[in-house]
């Protein structure tokens, strides 16, 4: 019997004990474990908040570039130095030796004119006239050329620096590829990116050459999506095929609106021309009959007036058929 009071009391003892230090033994190991999944949820969110801030910063970094190229741009369609426009129509004569050629132009149209007997007070005006104007617009549709070649042959050399990258070559030799395989004019142009570089200009100093030589929105987006990569960091090959397609887009449209266009500028060519071969028509059949408007002062005035009527509706049509995008 003593034996067995004696197990009975170790027994109720030992459960005793069991109850007293059990629960606070796990009490301690859920608190343990709350602690760590604390301490986990705080370096999540360390984690997460590290992550947003680097996205915030890489965030600014492409609004703070977007935003200079944006004045680069805004820039660039003001009023632009007559040397840039020389250097933007493909040329590589100085602005002093083309201005001397439009005299030279000038010159000879005044002699034309007096050897063919027009009054000797239209002969300077017809000279500067026809220098000036005629200069103007040959370099402006030199100009236009250059640009239009170089969209032309921009999404293809976007290609091949997108199959450069993905094949594994950095950006500048895939750079070095189009320059030296392109067509003209995008050969030289990233020639001279690439003369740049070897200057000592980091890329993003080097790639904004293209859009000084060529003012379009169009090299714009390339220069932006380097400047951000170079700058940010992101998938270079990915953001330029998204710009391939893009421009290819671009390209697609403008040619849809060229073909739209063209019924409008037949139309305003025929409108345009019409007034002037109904009167060498009329000339050819009764020479005398708009001699008037040539000798007498209120034919000359009409005629004023017509030219300037003619020049308004000329210029209300061409801007009728312009389209910016």
């Amino acid at each position: 019997m003593n034996i067995l009071v004696f197990v009975v009391l170790a027994v109720v003892g030992f459960g005793a004990i069991g109850f007293a230090f059990v629960p606070q033994m796990m009490g301690q190991s859920r608190a343990d474990k709350r602690m760590k999944a604390l301490q986990g949820d705080i370096q999540v969110n360390r984690r997460n908040a590290d992550a947003q801030r680097t996205r915030d910063d890489r965030r600014k970094q492409i609004q703070s570039t977007l935003r200079q190229q944006t004045e680069a741009l805004g820039k660039a369609k003001r009023r632009v130095p007559f040397q840039d426009q020389i250097y933007q129509a493909g040329m590589k004569i100085s602005a002093r030796d083309y201005i001397r050629n439009q005299i030279i132009a000038g010159v000879v149209i005044a002699v034309l004119c007096y050897l063919i007997q027009v009054p000797i007070l239209f002969t300077p005006v017809f000279g500067i006239a026809g220098a000036y104007l005629g200069g103007r617009w040959w370099l402006g549709r030199r100009r236009k050329k250059y640009q239009n070649a170089y969209l032309e042959e921009l999404p293809n050399a976007v290609e091949a620096i997108v199959r450069g990258v993905k094949s594994g070559l950095p950006l500048n030799d895939s750079m070095r590829l189009v320059a030296k395989e392109a067509k003209e004019p995008i050969k030289s142009e990233f020639q001279r990116v690439i003369d740049q570089q070897s200057l000592g200009k980091s890329t993003t100093e080097a790639i904004q050459l293209l859009f000084d030589r060529t003012p379009l929105p169009e090299v714009n987006f390339f220069v932006v999506v380097i400047t951000v990569q170079q700058q940010a960091g992101g998938n270079l090959s990915e953001a330029l095929g998204n710009l391939s397609r893009v421009l290819r887009n671009r390209k697609k449209m403008k040619q849809k609106i060229k073909a739209m266009s063209s019924e409008a500028k037949a139309s305003a060519g025929i409108i345009g021309s019409l007034p002037f071969i109904v009167a060498i028509l009329v000339s050819l059949t009764t020479p005398t009959y708009l001699l008037p408007l040539f000798t007498s002062t209120l034919g000359m005035i009409w005629l004023g007036i017509a030219a300037v009527m003619m020049s308004m509706g000329i210029f209300i049509m061409n801007r009728m058929i312009q389209f910016d995008f």
